[in-house]
């Protein structure tokens, strides 16, 4: 016989239970940029540009972070050369242990005139670098992150680096100039690294793998008189995984503006450190604006899977209003598939309701 008090538990897990809903609609965090999805065990963690701290988040959920558990995992010191404007924190987990690449400057966007006038264009962001904290533990939630290592970038413009993992090694691709004080455009360069915080190649054994050299890489749109604003960045890996297809996916034109849109590079030779064994998608972006929806902007994305691991999800920012720049971007997040040829198949950005991700409900359920 069943207790009253057992029973009215029972309504009260099938009632939650009833509640979790089927679909969900964009934006999945109302603030935010770069982010990075990962998932480790029951949870997704995410971490995005704050400028002022890296904060991991950490969700049962894909598609609803307004409620997620939240961490200071590293408080800069005043003084330091990655003090402000921390941009685009990723956590990796790289041979069992967890590291969080991001890049930092040392004035907030503001190096002194004397090093300005070097430049070809005015450079706000000549001092960025990147920089990787190690975690303490193998869990990526309870550990403590503490500063490992300035990567070497040779001591110029380097921002949006993200470690891309081969059979043949660990690389640091990144976006660079061509040298120290040209400015623009932004380009994505490969370096070969003997551990998650030491690169191993030198100057002149950095390659660059891609430049913007097409219309929808330029802001505006289509601009060939000068390479002001012309950008590469935001480069992140991307498996298939059926076929092992390795691509790298980029953002490219500028984030404050509409145009803002995802490249891909893919690799179709055996090494990353040759540029010839990159094949560049010179037909457009494979993921861009959908001005009928109001979706704008949309970039810097990060790429993971439903909990039950039978759909791939690509999470991203945009922006409603075009006209309000880099503070009206917002997190969101849609299921991608896969092309014939084995390419990715992005979906056109939007709002929805969508579909959750696959198991999401049943992952959600475990925990009522």
């Amino acid at each position: 016989m069943v207790s009253w008090s057992h029973l009215v538990s029972l309504l009260g897990v099938v009632s939650a239970q009833s509640n979790v809903s089927s679909t969900y609609t964009n934006p999945i965090l109302p603030t935010g940029a770069d982010p990075w999805v990962t998932r480790y065990g029951d949870y997704y963690y995410m971490t995005y540009t704050t400028n002022t701290n890296i904060t991991i988040l950490r969700s049962t959920t894909l598609t609803d972070w307004n409620d997620a558990d939240a961490k200071l995992a590293f408080n800069p010191p005043a003084g330091y050369n990655y003090s402000t404007d921390l941009w685009a924190p990723e956590l990796h987990n790289i041979a069992g242990k967890w590291y969080i690449i991001f890049t930092g400057d040392p004035s907030s966007d503001s190096p002194p005139p004397e090093t300005d006038m070097l430049c070809d264009f005015n450079c706000p962001a000549v001092n960025h670098r990147m920089y990787v904290l190690e975690g303490s533990t193998s869990d990526p939630w309870t550990g403590n992150y503490t500063m490992k290592a300035q990567l070497n970038t040779f001591d110029q413009f380097a921002i949006d680096g993200t470690y891309f993992q081969h059979s043949t090694g660990l690389y640091h691709i990144y976006s660079c100039w061509f040298s120290a004080y040209q400015s623009w455009p932004s380009n994505l360069c490969i370096t070969k690294m003997s551990s998650p915080w030491i690169v191993e190649s030198n100057v002149t054994e950095r390659q660059i793998l891609s430049v913007p050299s097409n219309p929808w890489e330029r802001t505006p749109y289509g601009r060939m008189q000068n390479d002001r604003l012309s950008s590469n960045e935001g480069p992140e890996q991307l498996t298939n995984p059926k076929t092992g297809q390795q691509f790298i996916i980029y953002s490219a034109a500028r984030s404050d503006n509409r145009n803002y849109c995802l490249g891909q590079l893919e690799l179709v030779g055996d090494d990353p450190m040759n540029n010839q064994d990159w094949k560049k998608n010179n037909e457009g972006c494979v993921f861009y604006q959908n001005a009928l929806e109001n979706a704008y902007g949309v970039g810097h994305a990060s790429f993971t899977t439903s909990p039950d691991s039978t759909e791939d999800w690509i999470v991203y920012h945009g922006m409603e209003d075009p006209y309000t720049g880099w503070s009206a971007r917002n997190i969101r997040a849609q299921k991608f598939t896969w092309n014939v040829d084995g390419t990715p198949k992005f979906p056109r950005p939007g709002y929805g309701p969508y579909p959750v991700p696959a198991g999401q409900n049943a992952s959600m359920k475990s925990f009522v």
